[in-house]
């Protein structure tokens, strides 16, 4: 058995404000990580973290979030899964990214999620109806309703979490620097 990583992560924001108050959950975005240190991450959101109006398919680049939002916070758990699907992620994952800018945020689609009404615009998408659909793709179905229905609440009410680290984004990072963190709580590795 392999395993992939989501991550749920808590940023500040208006936009972000705004998503929390729709979903009542503190983690507003959802990543889809192929390690455990989310060196290889995807998701749909913003394209410059300082600016939340381009947003589209992106690789994450944690350092880059840390220095945006110091406060960010992120709840991290795996899944598992084949070799071979994981395989398969990681290369249509990486054939998204080298056309990443054909894929855009699915503004349109959130007045439909609220009214609890599928919508899907072609190559557009929130982190979470992106996620739900990849891996419904892949072979992984968590969910038993239209993917564009799937909110970041939903992967954050998942049953089967193996949770391996909630807190702090600047405390994640530290374990590249010699320590592993799990639960905000930091231990030698």
């Amino acid at each position: 058995m392999e395993k992939i990583y989501i991550a749920l992560v808590d940023t500040p924001g208006l936009f972000a404000n705004i998503i929390r108050l729709a979903i009542k959950r503190e983690y507003i975005h959802v990543v889809l990580g192929l390690d455990e240190e989310l060196k290889e991450a995807y998701s749909f959101g913003r394209r410059n973290p300082h600016i939340p109006f381009f947003s589209g398919f992106e690789r994450e680049n944690l350092k880059t979030i840390e220095r945006a939002f110091p406060t960010a916070r992120y709840r991290i758990y795996s899944l598992d899964c084949t070799g071979e699907q994981k395989e398969m992620m990681r290369e249509k994952l990486r054939d998204l990214y080298t056309c990443r800018f054909r894929y855009h945020y699915c503004v349109w689609g959130l007045p439909f999620l609220l009214l609890k009404k599928p919508f899907y615009q072609k190559r557009h998408y929130t982190c979470s109806s992106f996620l739900a659909r990849f891996l419904e793709e892949s072979g992984i179905r968590l969910f038993g309703k239209h993917f564009s229905l799937v909110t970041p609440a939903d992967f954050y009410d998942h049953k089967n979490q193996d949770i391996l680290f909630e807190g702090p984004l600047s405390e994640f990072l530290q374990r590249d620097e010699g320590y592993g963190t799990v639960k905000g709580v930091l231990y030698e590795g």
